[in-house]
């Protein structure tokens, strides 16, 4: 990063006023009478109705368009354990997208609880604030136990992004790349490298959607993940196979399918020549991949290839998920993010992407022309439709798994019927 490039950061940050994010008054104030209805003494009548019915708490409160974005600091970017004040940046940042895309209110919660046990009992004790949990930048394996423990806990929907969203917009872009290159995700060597949040989570939606966990490897920093390792933790033990195969090099000869979660530069051209006819590469560590496009092109031309960058062709964001996901979520004012869910969104960003580029994400990423292909598997997170195909997606998916207090919104459109292959 250029010097100027970090001033500019910081200014952004401190100036005109520090921060991104700030509370603004929804109703008038300006009167006697106006204090008087927010405040006591009519403050006691809603208090009066929740007290008779909780789920009240959604008619006349912001809880149902309140999302609490909480952090321990423990997996922060590309930063790794910068603890939990450090990380409030990163969460205030995840607001603004919240606010920006989908019009949902956050407070960002930055939680000093180095204890597993503490950190859960926190974020049930403030849980009754929201209507919905994103966890966000917690360090894997102790993620895993987090979101679990929440989701038996709690009754709103508790949602680690960095599993699930990138899991989804994983998904949706692989399921069009298949499509292009003539392959099925059953019948697809799938090679994941990094099993952690992301890693796991991308794994354990791809066997929703149809593929054959004989045909995955899972690699590690020790290198695949197999039936005779002792050291793998049960979330990794249950991507242990049966192989002679080692290492990365290893895992790629006849690979149709790369997904790089993990660091620069791990993906060398020789490993990615040894991959199968038509191969996909997902190289989505940032900002540095595991092999940068220009590398891979000079390799292999019959290849796909998506990055976390926005600088590049088909860039894995989770943008294009979460304030969607909990736009739905809220709207029908649902207990959990479930699985029928999470693939609805999948369904709904593979079907948005067959659409005719809208005339808006053209100009806002100064193109002529696209259109679905090798270079635009996954929508752009500048499309303005995303909030007309995946919530309304959510909403149906929600009603339908009986995960929703709340019929399908009036407002909404029914959503078109999707599915994916």
């Amino acid at each position: 990063m250029s010097r100027d490039y970090r001033e500019r950061a910081l200014a952004y940050h401190a100036e005109p006023r520090p921060g991104k994010i700030a509370i603004e008054v929804t109703k008038p104030c300006n009167s006697q009478d106006d204090l008087a209805l927010a405040y006591t003494p009519g403050v006691a009548e809603p208090v009066r109705e929740i007290a008779r019915d909780p789920h009240n708490a959604f008619r006349y409160t912001a809880k149902g368009n309140l999302v609490a974005v909480i952090t321990d600091g423990t997996a922060v970017l590309g930063l790794g354990n910068v603890g939990p004040l450090a990380g409030k940046p990163v969460m205030e940042g995840k607001g603004v997208l919240f606010k920006r895309f989908a019009n949902i209110d956050v407070f960002d919660i930055e939680v000093d609880a180095p204890a597993t046990e503490d950190f859960i009992d926190t974020v049930a004790r403030i849980a009754p604030t929201f209507g919905g949990i994103n966890l966000e930048d917690i360090a894997a394996p102790r993620c895993f136990e987090i979101e679990r423990t929440l989701i038996e806990r709690l009754n709103i929907p508790v949602f680690h992004d960095d599993q699930h969203g990138t899991a989804i917009i994983i998904a949706a872009g692989l399921l069009n790349a298949l499509e292009i290159q003539g392959k099925s995700l059953p019948e697809a060597d799938i090679v994941c490298v990094g099993a952690g949040a992301a890693g796991i989570a991308s794994m354990d939606l791809l066997l929703a959607l149809g593929a054959d966990r004989k045909r995955i490897l899972l690699v590690d920093r020790q290198g695949v993940i197999h039936s005779g390792r002792e050291d793998l933790n049960p979330y990794k033990q249950a991507y242990a196979v049966e192989t002679d195969r080692r290492s990365l090099a290893d895992a790629m000869q006849g690979a149709d399918v790369f997904i790089g979660v993990s660091g620069p530069d791990i993906l060398s051209p020789e490993m990615l020549a040894s991959m199968a006819a038509r191969p996909i590469v997902f190289a989505l560590s940032n900002p540095d991949p595991e092999i940068r496009p220009e590398v891979a092109l000079e390799v292999r031309d019959d290849m796909i290839m998506a990055t976390g960058r926005s600088d590049y062709p088909n860039q894995v964001n989770n943008v294009l998920g979460f304030p969607f996901i909990f736009r739905g979520t809220l709207d029908v004012h649902a207990r959990e993010i479930n699985q029928q869910m999470k693939i609805a969104a999948v369904a709904a960003l593979c079907a948005l992407t067959r659409e005719p580029v809208h005339p808006d994400v053209l100009k806002a990423y100064n193109l002529d022309r696209l259109e679905f292909g090798p270079d635009y598997i996954i929508p752009k997170p500048l499309d303005p439709r995303l909030i007309d195909f995946v919530p309304p997606a959510i909403a149906r998916a929600a009603v339908d798994s009986g995960a929703a207090r709340e019929p399908y919104p009036s407002h909404y459109p029914e959503p078109p019927k999707i599915g994916v292959t």
